[in-house]
């Protein structure tokens, strides 16, 4: 019996923020020699943050990133640990690596084999040809980034062929929801099937749409969870994974492998105690997946406070209480902008929000300004029937407002649209749409109203008051308006939008799953001749299998309609 330890370093980096990531890998590669590891794995990329996109086309980028590894390398000089460092390798071409370093030297890389479709890198690094095994005394370890093992069943054979009981990954995916649970679940039934010890590192925090789900953990041989980081947090835990006789190496070997020789295991003091944290609820998941996501996207670009238009509806009402939850009640600013059509139950559910959360308001009317803007209009529009138009003018107002604010004192706008809305153009731009972070665009309305009360369930008492989940939702921009009278009921509207934009069905198939032939065709047709719209909206926090922004990428010149 021999005993791997392993410290996984789930990491949160800021892209291209160089001394601050040295800084971090520092710590961990101290923490991983304290407990006497014999290896520490860093995620996919974390050296230079990720995705950093075209900056990976940037000489001087590139030269930082070097120079940042060579630092990193001086470190760990007169250190045992072995060092499993993810980063872009830049030597004639580039690569998506994990460099493998230990006491002053780089003793080799891996190079990615199985390019992300998803983050386009193709467009950046190129593929790494040969699986790498690192001999660490009588062990042999498979080394893989990402995609290398799950994608790969090429490389998973030919690891297994060549002897390899054990199977290291780092990695950064993007968080979907519920995801992360069915990818670990998938790990530990290929450890138990193929009797491999696996240890995977991801990364934590988030960068600008994508957060990254943590939840790094490991496994024995026999499909055993031994250790699992907390979601989407930083932390840095160390697991032993004990292996029994027949992981000791073997002398097969492939043409397409490179062995990379790590010198021998350490002894060791005694055995380290590994926890596995808890999963979520699917409503807390989201919310702490909103969290992150906003947290994140306002510190790492330097923003210290928020602000975002009160309604008194169940968008605002949310948005708000994610706000708070990720920078504190004393950093959100909460705007109250009423018209003639603004009910006073609006106005006293949006102060009574406020009083709850413990957020600074200010109450600033639009009425005299909407009409001054009818007055300026008034010969133009003399002979044109009252419409939308009087109506959006309205959410106009109110939008710039909220970028005057942003203007004069340096808060970040944050728009409170949702995915149903943003999908079916149920918005205005320039208007609502108006702003620097879409923070639920990628939440369906029906899940607003889940996580909601599901954060009134978490406090123990009704932060967000209960009539703004009890009476029907409105924009107010005129008398008695409603959102279903554009709209079908949401529950319907819903179910439809994730056919279509998740699930990738045509218009039959929506029918014949229960959907009535019209409501079908006329939501299909408002989401095609809205696109236009979404192109001009702030980037928002990706939890789905497919958001509007990233992931959606259709024309705007587009005469193409389906049959239901």
């Amino acid at each position: 019996m021999v005993t791997l330890r392993v410290t996984l370093s789930q990491l949160d980096p800021v892209l291209g923020d160089f001394k601050h990531n040295i800084l971090k890998a520092k710590e961990a590669i101290d923490a991983a020699e304290e407990t006497q590891s014999d290896l520490v794995l860093f995620p996919e990329l974390f050296l230079a943050g990720h995705p950093a996109q075209d900056l990976l086309l940037r000489k001087s980028f590139l030269n930082d990133c070097k120079q940042a590894i060579d630092e990193i390398v001086q470190y760990t000089k007169n250190k045992k640990v072995v060092c499993v460092l993810g980063s872009p390798l830049h030597d004639g071409d580039t690569y998506n690596a994990a460099i493998v370093i230990r006491n002053g030297e780089i003793l080799g890389a891996h190079r990615k084999t199985t390019l992300s479709e998803y983050f386009l890198e193709g467009r950046y690094f190129q593929t790494g040809h040969s699986i790498t095994i690192l001999r660490l005394g009588s062990l042999k370890l498979g080394l893989t980034i990402n995609e290398d093992l799950f994608r790969s069943d090429r490389t998973l054979t030919e690891l297994l062929k060549n002897g390899v009981r054990v199977i290291l990954n780092v990695r950064a995916s993007p968080y979907v929801l519920g995801e992360w649970k069915e990818h670990e679940e998938r790990i530990l039934k290929m450890a138990s099937k193929h009797e491999l010890g696996i240890a995977s590192c991801n990364m934590a925090g988030a960068q600008d749409e994508i957060v990254f789900a943590g939840a790094s953990f490991a496994c024995d041989a026999s499909g055993n969870l031994l250790a699992r980081a907390r979601l989407f947090e930083e932390e840095i835990v160390t697991v032993d994974i004990d292996l029994k006789d027949d992981a000791f190496v073997s002398r097969n070997h492939t043409r397409r492998a490179q062995t990379i020789d790590c010198g021998e295991t350490r002894n060791k003091e005694g055995k380290v105690r590994s926890s596995i944290s808890p999963s979520y609820t699917q409503e807390q998941e989201m919310f702490v997946a909103l969290v992150t996501g906003l947290r994140a996207y306002v510190r790492k670009n330097g923003f210290k406070k928020v602000v975002l238009g009160l309604s008194g509806g169940i968008d605002s009402s949310l948005v708000a209480t994610i706000a708070v939850e990720a920078l504190g009640a004393e950093n959100v600013k909460g705007v109250l902008m009423p018209s003639m059509y603004t009910s006073k139950e609006s106005v006293e559910d949006a102060l009574q929000l406020a009083q709850n959360l413990g957020i600074e308001t200010l109450t600033i009317p639009i009425t005299d300004v909407y009409e001054q803007y009818l007055k300026a209009l008034a010969t133009v529009f003399s002979n044109a029937a009252r419409d939308a138009t009087e109506e959006n003018i309205q959410a106009r107002v109110r939008g710039n407002y909220l970028m005057a604010l942003s203007n004069k004192f340096g808060w970040l706008v944050l728009t409170t649209g949702n995915k149903s809305e943003v999908a079916t153009g149920y918005c205005t731009l320039y208007g609502d749409t108006a702003g620097g972070f879409a923070v639920i665009s990628d939440i369906y309305k029906t899940d607003v109203y889940r996580i909601a009360r599901w954060y009134n369930s978490w406090k123990g008492k009704q932060i967000i008051p209960e009539r703004v989940f009890t009476k029907p939702p409105t924009a107010e921009l005129r008398p008695g308006q409603t959102d279903q009278e554009k709209l079908p009921p949401y529950e319907v509207l819903d179910g439809i939008l994730k056919l279509y934009i998740e699930e990738n069905l045509d218009a039959r198939d929506i029918v014949e799953r229960g959907y009535d032939s019209d409501t079908v065709i006329k939501v299909l047709h408002m989401i095609r001749a809205n696109e236009y719209k979404r192109r001009q909206l702030p980037i928002g926090i990706k939890i789905s299998k497919r958001t509007l922004s990233k992931d959606w990428h259709m024309p705007v010149t587009n005469r193409f309609t389906e049959p239901a």
